[in-house]
């Protein structure tokens, strides 16, 4: 299994922070917050490296990370190429770009570099196994149905399927709510490039894939507790801080 992370976008909401610096190298506790994900990520068995996508703009910033790094698994940093917010790739369209790059042999765990969790990723993967080849994703319960309207919104049966999957809805029917976290068998890899080939769907956000992946096969959820922020917003970035020194 290959980890990936994604880490190509601009971060064009939390400027003047990230006007020339990557948010998965924004510092939260004195960390980066790609380091968080990365500590995940050596907890696990059976991964083959850690890939890191990201723009032409922050290329040679993640190459100095990486040299200052130590892990348990090699890690590759990966060039999408693009070098504005206008020309981004997105969630989807970097997937599908390593996807392409890198091969279909191998199942993915994919995370989205800007988020922040407390709980192992040990019972996910558990979890995921057990519904291979289906996928699943990572969710969590905010606990606000305001806050809600900002993500995917997700509701689960009896058997953590997902039976509804809203994109940032007007009005949540709950607060759970989906991380950038999945789970993709290598069975499943090819429905990406079905979506990408509808011109009428999105490669900008991965809820939009989650959405239609849900319409055309099972997918299930996993719900993680303890804490997760999505570190795209200034709220979220100052309250993750805030939370971080509260720790410490």
């Amino acid at each position: 299994m290959r980890a990936l992370i994604l880490a190509a976008g601009y971060g064009t909401r939390l400027y003047p922070y990230t006007k020339n610096f990557s948010k998965s190298l924004l510092k939260v506790g004195g960390r980066p917050i790609i380091n968080y994900l990365v500590d995940k990520v050596e907890e696990l068995d059976n991964v083959s490296s850690i890939v890191v996508i990201t723009n032409d703009r922050f290329y040679k910033q993640f190459r100095v990370w990486k040299n200052g790094l130590k892990s348990r698994y090699p890690i590759r940093i990966v060039n999408d190429l693009t070098r504005s917010p206008q020309d981004r790739l997105g969630a989807i369209g970097d997937m599908h770009f390593v996807f392409n790059k890198l091969g279909l042999a191998q199942d993915y765990l994919v995370l989205g570099g800007d988020n922040l969790f407390r709980s192992s990723l040990k019972g996910f993967m558990r979890f995921a196994k057990r519904k291979s080849p289906r996928v699943t994703i990572g969710l969590f319960d905010i606990k606000d149905r305001r806050q809600a309207r900002h993500y995917g919104v997700v509701r689960l049966n009896t058997r953590r399927r997902i039976i509804d999957f809203y994109e940032k809805p007007s009005r949540p029917k709950t607060s759970l709510v989906a991380m950038c976290l999945y789970y993709f068998p290598r069975e499943k890899l090819d429905l990406l490039k079905r979506y990408l080939n509808d011109p009428a769907n999105s490669a900008d956000a991965a809820g939009s894939y989650i959405s239609w992946l849900c319409r055309k096969d099972k997918v299930f959820g996993y719900i993680f507790k303890d804490f997760w922020f999505d570190v795209g917003r200034l709220y979220t970035y100052k309250k993750a801080n805030s939370m971080f020194r509260e720790a410490r």
